[in-house]
């Protein structure tokens, strides 16, 4: 895909996003699923949010400086799956709560191997 073609599809990803008016959680749930339908994009945000995890707990002994590191560490391998991988924009740029939230939600699920049953249960390969 090009670069102009990659770029157009985001904006229009965007537009999407913007008027999707979600009245709850649940109605978000099933969107949220949708952007993440490459296996390599899942993996990206799997890794992040066990690295931002660990990251928070580190700063138990090393200090609350180490907050801002566990932004980078969750964010930033989920960003690559979205800008790179699945080619969308992330969810959290227009929905930051429900996406934090749909994200520890997809990671509990991915720890207990749900995760490929609810893909399928909303009709998403």
């Amino acid at each position: 895909m090009s670069a102009t073609a990659t770029a157009q599809r985001i904006e229009s990803e965007s537009d999407e996003i913007q008027s999707h008016g979600f009245e709850s959680f649940e109605d978000f749930w099933p969107f949220y699923l949708s952007e993440h339908r490459n296996p390599l994009n899942r993996a990206l945000h799997f890794a992040g949010t066990t690295m931002a995890l660990a990251t928070v707990a580190s700063s138990v002994v090393l200090g609350p400086q180490m907050i801002p590191a566990a932004l980078v560490c969750g964010y930033g391998p989920a960003w690559v799956g979205h800008f790179f991988v699945e080619k969308n924009k992330p969810a959290s740029f227009k929905h930051p709560l429900w996406s934090f939230r749909a994200d520890f939600k997809m990671y509990g699920m991915m720890w207990r191997r749900r995760l490929g049953d609810e893909l399928a249960r909303h009709g998403i390969e």
